[in-house]
């Protein structure tokens, strides 16, 4: 599950991310070569990614984690397990 949870995370981070850079930057960015093109993006993506967008989407998914575990909606293995005997 918590591999789900990281890919989700960061999905949820890069998509509209890249989507925006394009929106606002693509014609000029279609001007370079592929190479140099990839190369700025990703000195623009990575950086976000890593030090606002992931941490703000952990926290976020933490928080909504703790919230159903507080609520009790989402049972333990082992809580599952001993409701089944």
């Amino acid at each position: 599950m918590e591999k789900l949870k990281r890919t989700l995370i960061v999905w949820v981070s890069i998509y509209p991310l890249i989507t925006i850079i394009l929106l606002g930057f693509g014609k000029p960015l279609s001007t370079l070569p592929i190479a140099l093109r990839t190369l700025v993006l990703t000195a623009v993506l990575v950086p976000i990614m890593v030090y606002i967008l992931i941490p703000f989407w952990t926290r976020v998914f933490n928080q909504l984690s703790a919230k159903r575990m507080r609520e009790g909606e989402v049972q333990t293995p082992e809580a599952s397990s001993i409701s089944r005997k």
